[in-house]
């Protein structure tokens, strides 16, 4: 019964994780991330610059797409001699550019597919882009000791427009539909994945252009499952026991996001309700940044800089990312406060009278279902 009541939230998903993992390849085969290091600055300010490309990328693409790109072309304009503060800087610019974002962390995507405004994530980019300036000052110029910037692009890249619209029309129809759906046919929208059908539809389209790389499929596949597995365990989880939503318990979720999955405190969050989805949104997607395996983009651009797997070493390094957090969280929390936002999913119709006559454990079975 309770898969029955999730199965639309968890199908969807895994539609969408595994279509953004061709739409993230198609990305970096438009050859555009090649191009890139023809725009950075010969100084610190490169540095700098680069993690505002991947604050960028990240709010249309996945945070973790964002990451490895942003880690790859660092690798190529530092001569491969990248900082443990700078790796956990593309890590906090790829989890800041998508926590405002409905399509740019799984988080976020996770709260656009269970109904949340879109508008009312994207508030979340007030305190990101004031962490974005906090943490990516220090962390370019700490780069630019180490190793400083060469941003010699290889010549001869001609960028493939065919795919970069590919990926326009993906992101759009998947837009498009949430947009349909939970305007015109908002009493529909939870009986069937209507969003993540919508982006396939558009990827099978776009294959008569360019062919995806379906090779990335199984990989993305079993990642897939293992979020999905922390959603499902999440949902089993009694909303009651939970502290009451409020800007405090927001704030300390960033911190427990460090050392806790965000998927299922996400899950939790939308189960439960009462949130400010824009403070949630930043709380639990940038406040994974702290420490490398507090998010996705940190287990993966980890797994490119084995270097980078040191608690210690992250935080002596990447100490300006927490500072960055707190400095966002209260200077948004200054800007537009705390306001719960009104509930965006209908409330269950009260039982008939004639149910109360019902045995006992059977109506507790019906009240966890």
């Amino acid at each position: 019964m309770h898969l029955l009541h999730e199965w639309v939230i968890l199908s969807n998903l895994l539609l969408l994780l595994l279509g953004f993992a061709l739409l993230s390849n198609h990305f970096e085969e438009s050859r555009i991330p090649a191009i890139l290091p023809r725009f950075l600055p010969d100084d610190w300010k490169g540095g700098f610059v680069l993690l505002l490309m991947i604050f960028v990328l990240s709010s249309f693409l996945d945070n973790i797409a964002a990451a490895i790109i942003g880690g790859t072309i660092a690798g190529t304009v530092f001569r491969g001699k990248v900082h443990i503060g700078y790796l956990a800087a593309i890590v906090a610019a790829s989890n800041a550019g998508g926590s405002g974002s409905v399509v740019g962390d799984t988080t976020t995507t996770m709260m656009w597919i269970d109904g949340v405004d879109p508008l009312d994530v994207f508030e979340a980019f007030v305190a990101a882009g004031v962490a974005m300036v906090i943490f990516g000052i220090p962390a370019a110029m700490q780069q630019h000791r180490h190793s400083p910037i060469s941003k010699d692009a290889p010549a001869g890249i001609t960028v493939d427009w065919v795919r970069v619209a590919i990926v326009a029309f993906i992101l759009l129809t998947a837009i498009g539909v949430n947009v349909l759906i939970n305007v015109k046919f908002r009493d529909q929208s939870d009986t069937f994945p209507f969003i993540g059908v919508g982006v396939w539809a558009a990827i099978l389209v776009a294959a008569i252009w360019r062919q995806p790389d379906w090779k990335l499929l199984p990989g993305a596949f079993k990642g897939s499952v293992f979020l999905l597995s922390l959603i499902l365990c999440a949902s089993m989880m009694p909303v009651e026991k939970l502290p009451v939503a409020s800007w405090h318990t927001a704030f300390g979720l960033g911190f427990v996001s460090a050392v806790f999955d965000n998927i299922p405190l996400t899950a939790l969050a939308l189960k439960q309700g009462g949130y400010d989805w824009g403070f949630l949104a930043y709380a639990v997607g940038f406040g994974g940044s702290m420490i490398w395996f507090g998010s996705s983009a940190g287990v993966a651009l980890s797994n490119m800089y084995p270097e980078a797997k040191s608690v210690g070493l992250w935080l002596k390094h990447g100490w300006f990312v927490a500072v960055a957090y707190i400095a966002g969280f209260f200077v948004l929390l200054a800007v537009l406060g705390w306001h719960p936002n009104e509930p965006h999913k209908r409330a269950a119709p009260a039982a008939p009278a004639a149910s109360t006559a019902a045995p006992a454990g059977i109506a507790g079975g019906g009240s966890q279902g």
